[in-house]
C-alpha cells in the first residue's frame, strides 16, 4: 500500500508539467519532432505504417526522458493524430519504484484501434499499469501486435543507459489543438 501511495504521488508531481508547449515555436518544433519520430519508426518497422494508417488514432511521444535511482520517473510531450489529422497535444508521466539507476530517452507510439479508445485517451482517464507491455520496434515487430482494450504501444530506444527492475505506471494528459 505504501508503494502504491508513493507511485501515485510521484505521478502527480511529474504530471504537473504542461501538456502543450507554451510558445508557437515550441509547438511547431514538437509537431515536427513527432512527425519525424513517426517516419523513423515506420522506416524501422515497415508494418507499423500499415497498422498506424488503419488505426483510428495515433499518439506520438518523440522523446520521453526517464531516470531513476530507487524511485524513478519519466515525462514526455507528444502529438495526437485522429484519422490522420493533428488534433492536439498530449503528455505522459511515469513513476516507478524498485531497483533502477541511470537515465534514458525513448520514443513512445500509442496506436488506438477505434474512436472509443481515442476518446478514453482524450478524457485523461487512460493509465497503464506495470502489466502493460510495449513492443520494441524492429523490422516486422508490429505485424504481430495485439490491441489490449483498443490500444497497442510501441517504443524505440533513443539513447542512454538504465538498469531497471521496477514496477510503475503511466498516466496521460490531453489538450486540444
Amino acid at each position: 500500500m505504501k508503494m502504491k501511495f508513493l507511485l501515485i504521488c510521484a505521478v502527480f508531481v511529474i504530471a504537473a508539467c504542461a501538456t502543450a508547449p507554451k510558445s508557437a515555436e515550441q509547438k511547431m518544433a514538437l509537431k515536427g519532432d513527432a512527425d519525424a519520430a513517426l517516419t523513423k519508426a515506420e522506416a524501422t518497422d515497415w508494418t507499423l505504417k500499415e497498422l498506424a494508417r488503419a488505426a483510428y488514432g495515433v499518439a506520438v511521444f518523440p522523446s520521453v526522458g526517464k531516470g531513476g535511482f530507487g524511485l524513478g520517473g519519466a515525462y514526455g510531450q507528444g502529438i495526437l493524430y485522429e484519422q490522420g489529422d493533428f488534433v492536439g497535444y498530449c503528455d505522459l508521466a511515469q513513476a516507478s519504484i524498485g531497483f533502477q539507476i541511470g537515465g534514458q530517452s525513448y520514443t513512445e507510439i500509442i496506436v488506438f484501434e477505434n474512436k472509443q479508445a481515442v476518446d478514453f485517451f482524450k478524457s485523461g482517464n487512460l493509465a497503464f499499469d506495470a502489466q502493460v507491455t510495449a513492443v520494441a520496434l524492429k523490422s516486422g515487430a508490429s505485424a504481430n501486435a495485439k490491441y489490449s482494450k483498443g490500444v497497442a504501444i510501441f517504443t524505440m530506444d533513443e539513447g542512454g543507459l538504465m538498469y531497471e527492475a521496477s514496477v510503475g505506471g503511466q498516466k496521460f494528459g490531453y489538450q486540444p489543438r
